[in-house]
């Protein structure tokens, strides 16, 4: 997947210099949008745009955001399902071939309909198509609705293509309802509406060790920006290098070892696995609540808890 960074790498970008005139990789078919969480509906949308990419012979490309553009057309946003790294990671998986990461500024603000079409879409994605949700409004004064796009494409030659929300229960899904679902712990909803478990993505980062001391090592995964379930013990799968191993985790606090309450942490000790997972990053997908964090005052009563933890998340992760 070819990453694009920044307002200033894509004003660069040169794509039939790159590929030639002709190539397939030269064109763009395009999905703009925020894709927090890249939920049921989301995947919807880029299906639709896949089909699109092969009717136009296009790359699939998702021109999508580093912060929310809320916080700055409204001073607030909500916040993030998930990471921005987990965000690309996920729509490459969904089967975009280009990504524009763009930082949502005054810059990108305050370009017109017109300005944003010529000079990104035509000029710098040699774009085919269009794709944009139902409810979009893209550039100064959030002219840029799909209507208006459709007359510009139509005299720059991209065609364009709305997409619809996607229902269940008759409602659209939505990041709030996804968020609210993560937030009260209530997995089996938020796999429902992302069409997966929820989770977590970061780097392996060294810790005090004290999983490796009790025979049950540990990989402390540094915590990014995103929802996360309420404190506690969990089944969960996780993904390293692309291979996927049971196991289990502790998101909290570790009362046991810190009193404090303060440091939040997600400790993961992987299933069947040996070997170093320092420096590299883990997917974690949250599978089913094993039991609530606590303190313990023995060592030994650590031990046998996490020996029955194991054999909790195996049978959980085996069902």
């Amino acid at each position: 997947m070819r990453l694009v960074d920044g307002l200033d790498a894509l004003r660069e970008l040169d794509l039939a210099a790159v590929y030639g005139e002709q190539a397939t990789n030269a064109h763009s078919v395009v999905a703009v949008g925020v894709f927090d969480g890249v939920h049921l509906g989301h995947h919807r949308l880029l299906h639709q745009l896949l089909e699109m990419a092969s009717a136009l012979d296009g790359m699939p490309t998702v021109v999508t955001f580093a912060n929310h553009p809320d916080q700055v057309l409204r001073g607030e946003a909500p916040p993030l399902i998930c990471s921005v790294p987990h965000r690309l990671r996920l729509l490459r998986r969904a089967g975009v071939q280009r990504l524009v990461l763009l930082r949502f500024e005054a810059r990108l603000m305050n370009l017109t309909a017109r300005e944003f079409a010529e000079e990104l879409l035509v000029g710098r994605l040699r774009t085919r198509g269009l794709l944009l949700g139902y409810d979009s409004a893209l550039g100064k004064d959030r002219e840029g609705t799909p209507e208006r796009f459709a007359e510009l494409g139509g005299e720059l030659g991209f065609s364009v293509e709305t997409g619809e929300p996607f229902l269940l229960d008759g409602k659209p899904v939505s990041s709030t309802a996804i968020r609210a679902a993560i937030a009260q712990g209530d997995l089996m909803t938020a796999r429902r509406y992302l069409g997966r478990f929820p989770g977590a993505l970061g780097e392996v980062v060294h810790g005090d060790a004290r999983g490796r001391t009790l025979g049950y090592p540990t990989a402390n995964v540094a915590l990014q920006i995103g929802a996360l379930p309420p404190n506690g013990v969990y089944a969960v799968e996780a993904v390293v290098d692309g291979q996927t191993f049971g196991a289990v985790a502790n998101l909290g606090t570790r009362p046991t070892f810190d009193q404090s309450g303060q440091n939040r942490r997600l400790e993961v000790h992987l299933l069947d696995f040996d070997g170093d997972l320092y420096d590299r990053e883990l997917e974690v997908s949250f599978r089913q609540l094993l039991r609530p964090e606590r303190r313990f005052t023995d060592p030994e009563d650590l031990k046998a808890q996490i020996a029955r933890d194991v054999d909790a998340a195996r049978a959980c992760l085996t069902a």
